[in-house]
């Protein structure tokens, strides 16, 4: 049973960054590429110009939700090997930075400003994957980029799509209530969200839950989903046909409404539990 190539697109963050280092160390050899996003890359307007228009959108009550998601696990990555050392976690995969990971594991990386780009295009036809599979990815690849790879691609997204397309599905779950949080795996479309469903799980989650840690918590359940799809990819060289459903509202980051309505309810985009955890991310073993 010849497992499939893998090569990986993933923007690391406190979502993912624990599970996808763990499945980069047990599927090694198994993966033929991991592509890194730049977050602060020129094309997203830098991180002046993304911040700008999250404060133009959401207002200042975003900011704690990015600075424990993304701002922090960014700014301390460089500090991983002192963290580690104070923290005794060694080597440890989970507590390890993805490029730092790759590179002792001896898996190619690609810093990736623009995934639809030649530098990516040229990445891929050298890796020559059998399949693209992203998992908390903040770029669109394209359909040409997709073909790239011989199976084509997967997606990970942490909501029960059809509904909550976009990239923050946990903040809208948490706004719509009990019960719509949830994992899906999807073929990897060139419109966001929009492939064939190929598995999801509906995932109960404790009611003092914050948007934050119900992404960490359904990109971990993940894993699992995907190991099993994985399995099966390997069995018949294919991804399966999945199921198609009507395409739902695009979801994007929060408006100051939403938001106010959630501080209303008295529900949390991060708490203190999560700051907790963004800066013991590259240190601290899971």
């Amino acid at each position: 049973m010849a497992r499939a190539r893998i090569a990986l697109f993933v923007l690391e963050a406190l979502p993912n960054a624990r599970v996808v280092r763990r499945f980069v160390a047990d599927h090694r050899a198994d993966i033929a590429l991991v592509g890194l996003s730049n977050a602060e890359r020129p094309s997203s307007g830098g991180l002046t110009g993304q911040v700008r228009r999250h404060l133009a959108r959401s207002g200042t009550g975003i900011l704690p939700y990015l600075a424990v998601n993304f701002g922090l696990p960014d700014l301390l990555r460089p500090l991983a090997p002192l963290t580690q050392a104070v923290a005794g976690s060694g080597d440890a995969p989970e507590s390890t930075p993805l490029k730092t990971l790759c590179r002792r594991l001896g898996i190619p990386t690609l810093t990736v400003d623009d995934v639809n780009g030649p530098e990516v295009a040229q990445a891929l036809r050298e890796a020559a994957p059998d399949l693209i599979l992203t998992y908390h990815f903040d770029q669109i690849l394209k359909a040409e980029i997709i073909d790239l790879a011989r199976l084509g691609g997967i997606n990970g997204h942490p909501g029960l799509l059809p509904r909550h397309r976009g990239p923050v599905p946990t903040i809208h779950a948490l706004a719509d209530g009990p019960g719509s949080f949830g994992m899906t795996l999807h073929r990897l479309a060139a419109t966001i969200d929009t492939g064939a469903i190929l598995t999801q799980e509906a995932l109960p989650l404790p009611a003092d839950t914050t948007a934050t840690r119900a992404a960490v918590a359904l990109h971990a359940h993940g894993r699992g989903m995907l190991d099993r799809l994985l399995d099966e990819i390997a069995r018949t060289d294919r991804i399966p046909e999945g199921r198609t459903t009507a395409v739902l509202p695009y979801c994007p980051f929060p408006d100051r409404a939403l938001l106010a309505s959630l501080r209303r309810r008295g529900l949390r985009l991060t708490d203190g539990r999560d700051l907790r955890e963004a800066v013991s991310l590259s240190g601290r073993a899971a």
